[in-house]
């Protein structure tokens, strides 16, 4: 970033010191504090100019708001089945306003009869039967975070008894909306958990590989241009498929991330490779190998923070496609299997296309999954941006 140059004024007979505004270097836009910010300051300066990047931030942030309390977002229990609302529609929110200035919230509860032909039930709209809801309400009773028992959801039908479908129900009848907000849990999880691996695996074998360089810098990138080399979807379904079929969700979930880090990591890697080879000779990096400082100890205190800003901005680019990765493997039968929940298995009813036609709102799974990971890619655009804020 371009400064201006200090100027120094004569003091005269008085013998006045230079005013202090001009003894502090000064950014080009005019602001005295830039010229000894910190990089981290300058990077969420710049950040913050880049609108796309603030907003898909704001849509991450509020994803993972409802990823943190889905029990309490949630309208109902994501298992919890009605044979009798198989495939109902949504239901709309409708506002009834009081002569005494009150105001309720209800919805129309459903008509339902059976096709002679198809033997297919039809719901339709009933305006004659009212379900008031309200917030706050009581209904399936959980456990939030696993500890802390409560049966308030932040929005539902006043009666317990009562259901209602606000994005409609699938095959089971079971609340779409409910198994939306349940399975961004499991999907957005399993990109951090996967970006958390990579991360670990990208800069230990991009660090050696990078500092030390020669064979073991040979070695590595073999390695890791074998892996680019293959297929990425191809290879995700080979390593699926040789998960056995009898393990529960939660082998299965932990097998999902493996691979997906495991396959992940190589892009990184290439990244600190990179910017070690340019950093390895420059002058703090010298002076702290002149002053005794360990190998490790110039890699993870010396090299790495300085190019802490490009490791960020290179695992938010990373988050997205884990995302889809097990979005895709869920959806193609070879990822996570029910009874989990997850955008991947939501979408596995989605794969018929007479049901799409009759249930039109199973693509809104798809719909959070492209919401989702094109907000985290702007975020990606800002911080890879904003990485260097002096250029």
């Amino acid at each position: 970033m371009l400064l201006k140059s200090r100027r120094h004024r004569p003091s005269g007979g008085s013998g006045e010191p230079p005013a202090e505004e001009d003894a502090l270097p000064q950014a080009a836009d005019g602001d005295p504090e830039l010229g000894r910010a910190s990089q981290w300051r300058l990077v969420w300066r710049k950040f913050r100019r880049h609108k796309l990047a603030v907003a898909g931030a704001v849509v991450v942030l509020i994803v993972y708001f409802v990823v943190a309390f889905a029990e309490f977002l949630a309208p109902s229990s994501p298992r919890a089945t009605d044979e009798r609302m198989t495939y109902a529609p949504p239901q709309t929110v409708k506002v009834d306003v009081s002569l005494g200035g009150g105001i309720d919230f209800y919805v129309n509860g459903y008509e339902t009869h059976r096709d002679p032909e198809t033997f297919e039930l039809i719901h339709t709209e009933d305006p004659g039967k009212r379900i008031p809801v309200k917030f706050f309400a009581r209904g399936d009773g959980y456990d939030m975070w696993g500890v802390l028992p409560w049966d308030r959801h932040l929005f539902g039908a006043v009666h317990a008894d009562q259901e209602v479908y606000f994005l409609g129900a699938d095959r089971a009848g079971r609340d779409l909306l409910s198994r939306i907000i349940h399975g961004a849990r499991v999907s957005l999880s399993i990109g951090l958990v996967g970006v958390a691996v990579s991360f670990l695996l990208g800069v230990f074998f991009g660090g050696i590989s990078g500092y030390f360089g020669g064979t073991p810098d040979s070695l590595i990138q073999r390695i890791t241009e074998f892996l680019i080399a293959v297929p990425t979807l191809p290879l995700w379904l080979a390593l699926s498929a040789a998960v056995p079929p009898d393990w529960g969700p939660l082998m299965r979930y932990f097998a999902i991330t493996t691979i997906l880090s495991v396959v992940g990591w190589t892009g990184l890697a290439r990244v600190v490779r990179g910017r070690f080879l340019s950093l390895r000779e420059d002058d703090f990096v010298v002076a702290a190998r002149l002053d005794g400082c360990s190998r490790p100890r110039i890699i993870f205190r010396h090299m790495v923070p300085s190019m802490s800003s490009h490791i960020i901005a290179s695992l938010t680019m990373a988050v997205p496609a884990m995302i889809l990765g097990e979005t895709a493997m869920s959806f193609l039968g070879l990822g996570l299997q029910s009874p989990a929940v997850s955008w991947g298995v939501l979408l596995q009813e989605a794969q018929n296309v007479r049901t799409v036609e009759t249930a039109p709102w199973l693509m809104l799974p798809g719909v959070a999954v492209f919401v989702t990971v094109l907000a985290m890619n702007f975020v990606g655009d800002g911080l890879r941006d904003s990485a260097d804020p002096y250029k």
